[in-house]
C-alpha cells in the first residue's frame, strides 16, 4: 500500500461525504481530492466510492480504506503531539484546550507563560467536545466538573469556578435592579442553546422557570447581549470587567470543580511542566479555594 496522502484524502471525504467538505479539512484545492480518489482507485482496482449528485458514499472497500485511515492519522497526530512536546525546550506549539466559558480565565497565563518563554507558541483551543489527548488533539487540557478518568492522563485539582450574575446599566434603568431572588422572576435572562445544558447556573435558569430572551452557545455572543442590556446574564468575576453591576454574587450552586489534566507521555516535558506552573498560579486556590468563575462543560 503506498500513497498515505491519497488514503488520508479517501478518509476524509468518507467521514465529510463531499469533495469540498475534504479539501476544507485538508487545506487543498477540490481537485487534489479528485485525483488522489482516482489515483488510488486506478492502483487498487477497486471503486472507494458512489459518485451522486449530493455527494461521495464509501462503498464497503471505501469504508475499510477510510477506517484504517482514520486509526492511521490518528497514531499519526499522537506521535507528533509526543514528538512536539519532548522536542527542544520551553518552545514550540502548546496546544491547550479549554471549555469556551473557561477561555478568558487562563489568558493571562498564557500570556505571562509567553513572556516568560519566547520561543514558545501557545495555541488556545476551545470545544464543548472532550479532545483526546491521547491523539494528539491538545497538550494539555482544563476540563470542568467530575473528575476526569480517561486512561493514561494524569489528573490534578486546579481550585474552583463559579460565575455571578450580572446586567447592564441599561438593562437595570429600564428594568429596575431586583433587589433579592425573588424579584428575578419578572426579568430576562440570556442563556445558552439547548435544554439539556451540564452548565448549573443554565440548569439554575431552567430550574427556576426563568424567561430567557436570548439563547445562544458562543460565551463571546452572551456578553455582549448582556452589555447591551438585553437580559441578565452569568459571567465570571474574573473577566466581567467594567461597564457591568453585579445583581448576585457567585454561589455554591453555580460552582464546579476544576482539573489539569495532562497524558502521562507528556507530563514531565519541559513545556508542559512550565505550562502547569503558570496555569496553577493563576487558577488553583489560594489558601484555601478561590471562587474564580466558569461553568460545568467538557474540554
Amino acid at each position: 500500500m503506498e500513497g498515505w496522502d491519497e488514503i488520508r484524502t479517501a478518509w476524509h471525504v468518507a467521514r465529510a461525504g463531499t469533495v469540498s467538505g475534504a479539501a476544507e479539512a485538508l487545506g487543498v484545492h477540490h481537485a487534489t481530492v479528485i485525483r488522489h480518489i482516482d489515483a488510488l482507485e486506478a492502483r487498487l482496482g477497486l471503486k472507494l466510492f458512489q459518485r451522486h449528485g449530493r455527494g461521495y458514499t464509501p462503498t464497503e472497500a471505501g469504508q475499510m480504506l477510510a477506517e484504517a485511515g482514520a486509526e492511521t492519522e490518528a497514531r499519526l497526530n499522537r506521535l507528533a503531539a509526543r514528538l512536539s512536546g519532548w522536542a527542544g525546550g520551553i518552545e514550540g506549539e502548546l496546544v491547550v484546550t479549554i471549555p469556551p466559558e473557561l477561555a478568558s480565565l487562563i489568558v493571562p497565563a498564557l500570556a505571562a507563560l509567553r513572556d516568560d518563554h519566547p520561543g514558545l507558541e501557545p495555541s488556545l483551543r476551545t470545544s464543548r467536545r472532550v479532545l483526546k489527548l491521547e491523539q494528539g488533539e491538545a497538550h494539555l487540557a482544563i476540563r470542568a466538573g467530575a473528575r476526569p478518568d480517561e486512561p493514561d492522563n494524569i489528573v490534578q485539582p486546579l481550585g474552583k469556578a463559579a460565575a455571578a450574575l450580572y446586567a447592564a446599566p441599561a438593562y437595570l434603568a429600564r428594568h429596575g435592579q431586583p433587589q433579592d431572588e425573588a424579584a428575578l422572576s419578572e426579568h430576562r435572562f440570556i442563556g445558552d442553546e439547548g435544554s439539556d445544558s451540564r452548565v448549573p447556573y443554565l440548569r439554575w435558569i431552567t430550574r427556576q422557570g426563568y424567561p430567557v430572551v436570548l439563547r445562544s452557545r458562543d460565551p463571546a455572543a452572551q456578553e455582549a447581549a448582556i452589555r447591551a442590556g438585553i437580559g441578565l446574564g452569568f459571567m465570571f468575576p474574573a473577566g466581567a470587567g467594567e461597564g457591568l453591576v453585579q445583581v448576585l454574587p457567585p454561589r455554591a450552586e453555580w460552582t464546579v470543580s476544576l482539573w489539569l489534566v495532562s497524558h502521562v507521555d507528556l507530563h514531565r516535558s519541559a513545556k508542559l511542566q512550565a505550562a502547569m506552573a503558570a496555569l496553577k498560579r493563576t487558577l488553583a486556590p489560594q489558601g484555601g479555594g478561590a471562587a474564580v468563575g466558569g461553568p460545568e462543560a467538557g474540554a
